[in-house]
This record gives structure tokens, sequence and C-alpha cells, in this order.
């Protein structure tokens, strides 16, 4: 009799994280973050003409601030309608970015075809953290910088996808995305190659707490389909436990809601 896989269906799994992300309307969300697409194009150190992949780049911050510095841009990512919104972006301020729909894990692309590579909270969350990994480095050429930035374990994101994970648990046997913002598990993905992470810090700025629920609840798709799959008494207590979070680390006293966020901002050198 043979013995079940322990294996994870990865094909399953990113089936039903594409329709998360494509649940509700991220770029809502997506725009708040744009500094950090801009940093992490300084933390590269982009130089003009260079050839640049943005993967899993959802609505362009990082792809927009690499054109900005006169890049040659690839955007990527699985969500159509994501890049949709990031092509009326470019549009808007006369940036030419070239737009393709692509799956992190198996990049349409020839190895070493990417001077830098970057992905701003995007390739982090694949199933298969390895294959994307691999990918990462495999289009970039040998000398050739990728760039990230991961939310971190013990920072706000990382604090609100265990609150999550409390009422709707994640897939089984996959690992958490939130590993993407630890130097240990970097040294894994990345082994043989130069890593340094500088630790960040995003500033989630709404008017309260309640604003902050209502804009994710709507437009932030794992929030949107956490709150979608559970009954009106799960939602009233999952509500409370992320009112409770934001409450908790909000340093913009009682008028306001400005909740920083721990991220590692990520350079590795291809060797």
């Amino acid at each position: 009799m043979t013995a079940p896989s322990s294996t994870p269906d990865f094909a399953a799994i990113k089936q039903r994280q594409q329709a998360t992300w494509a649940a509700g309307d991220y770029s809502m969300v997506g725009t708040t973050l744009q500094i950090v697409g801009e940093r992490l194009c300084e933390a590269v150190d982009l130089r003009a003409g260079e050839r640049v992949l943005d993967v899993a780049a959802g609505n362009g911050n990082a792809s927009l601030a690499a054109a900005r510095r006169w890049c040659e841009v690839t955007s990527t990512d699985y969500v159509g309608a994501l890049l949709n919104r990031a092509k009326e972006r470019a549009a808007a301020e006369r940036l030419t970015i070239q737009f393709q729909e692509a799956d992190a894990e198996a990049l349409p692309f020839p190895e070493g075809s990417f001077d830098v590579v970057l992905s701003t909270f995007g390739v982090m969350f694949t199933p298969n953290q390895e294959k994307a990994a691999s990918e990462l480095a495999r289009v970039c050429r040998t000398s050739g910088r990728i760039g990230l930035a991961n939310w971190t374990p013990d920072g706000f994101i990382g604090q609100l996808f265990k609150t999550i994970g409390k009422h709707v648990p994640p897939p089984a046997g996959v690992k958490s995305p939130a590993l993407w913002g630890t130097e240990v598990r970097l040294e894994e993905l990345f082994a043989g190659h130069d890593v340094k992470a500088t630790r960040q810090t995003f500033n989630f700025r709404y008017k309260s707490a309640d604003h902050w629920l209502e804009v994710f609840k709507t437009y932030y798709g794992p929030t949107n389909r956490a709150f979608a799959a559970l009954d009106a008494n799960g939602q009233a207590v999952l509500q409370a436990d992320i009112v409770e979070l934001l409450t908790r680390m909000n340093r913009g006293g009682e008028d306001t809601l400005i909740v920083p966020s721990e991220y590692l901002e990520v350079v590795i050198t291809k060797r």
C-alpha cells in the first residue's frame, strides 16, 4: 500500500491564491506602498538603461519607480487585472513599461535576461518558495542584483496574518510567507549568493482602526477572502481581534491611526 504524499498540491494552492489576490482591488492598498518601491530601487542602486524585471508586481510600484529612473522595465504578475491598474498608472506618467502576465514560479524569460530583478511584497506569497527563489536567480545575470521587500514575522503585517490564520487556517504544508522576512530563510533560499538585509518600517496611515478595516475588508484580497469564509459570528470575532491588534500597535493617538509595519529590504548579488 502506497503511503499518502506529504507534498502540498502547489497547483491547487496557487489557483486559490490567485483568486484571493484577484478579490477586491489590491491597487487601492498597493498604491499607498509606493514609497517602498522607491526605496528599493535606491537600495539596489539602479542605473539608467538597466534591464529590470518586477515579479509579482501587483499594480506596479517597483515597476514605476524603476521606469522613473530610465530603466528598461518588464512588469509581471499572475493577476491580469492588477497589471491593468499598473498600465493605467504608467500611461498617466507617460512611462514605457512592458507588461506580461507570468507566474513567479515559472518566469517565461531566458537565463540571465535581466540586470536587476525586483519584488515588493509579492514573491514572498508564492506557495513553492524554493522554486520562486530559483526563478528569481535564474533570470538575473551573474553579478546582477535581486531586490526584495518582505514583511517580517514580528511586524504588523506578519502579526495580521497570524491573527487571520487563527480563524482561517492557511493551506497545510505551505511555509509561512513571512519567512521571506527573515535573514535565515533568505540565506537558505539564495545559498551561494551575497545576501544583505536591512530592517525598514512602513507606516500605515488611516483615519482610524475602523477606516483601516473598511479598506482592507473591501480591497485587500487576503482580508476580503478571510471574512467571506466566516459566518457572522466568526466575522465579528475576527474583526475584534484585528481591531485589538491595530489599537495596540497604533502610535497615532486617539484621533488617527499610524501603525508601523516592519519589513526586510533585501539586496542579493548573484554569484
